[in-house]
């Protein structure tokens, strides 16, 4: 039968409460080991999306450029623009559909690295549950 709190001495209180929070601190750590851990996953995913992204805007500008600006350039010399004005004209709107490509993969690497996808919530939560538990016993 458990004893009321009243009939237990005050070493044993303060040993049990020690105790208490020794073993509280130690599931925090685990929790926040644990939650650290997934964190870092998902943070993976991001520079894999971000790195992803880089290798593609650099095959682009290498491939899309060459093949891309010479295919324009030839059908608007053959519409009647000279071809200086053609090749620069070719090279901007090129340039620019593959920046924008580039740019959307980007962001959606960087998106998911950003600084609120990585806290820790559930572990700030239960710190926060346990230091109210622990005002209020004391």
């Amino acid at each position: 039968m458990a004893k009321s709190l009243d009939s237990h001495s005050l070493p044993e209180l303060v040993t049990g409460l020690v105790t208490d929070i020794s073993n509280l601190f130690r599931k925090e750590i685990n929790l926040a080991k644990t939650e650290a851990s997934e964190k870092m996953s998902h943070a993976l995913t991001g520079v894999e999306a971000f790195a992803a992204g880089l290798v593609f805007a650099i095959c682009a500008v290498g491939v899309l450029l060459a093949a891309l600006v010479k295919g324009l350039t030839a059908f608007l010399v053959a519409r009647g623009m000279q071809e200086p004005n053609a090749d620069a004209l070719s090279s901007v709107a090129v340039g620019i559909v593959v920046a924008l490509i580039a740019w959307g993969m980007i962001s959606r690497g960087l998106a998911t690295l950003r600084g609120e996808n990585l806290k820790l919530d559930r572990t700030s939560a239960s710190l926060r549950r346990d230091a109210q538990i622990i005002k209020e016993r004391t």
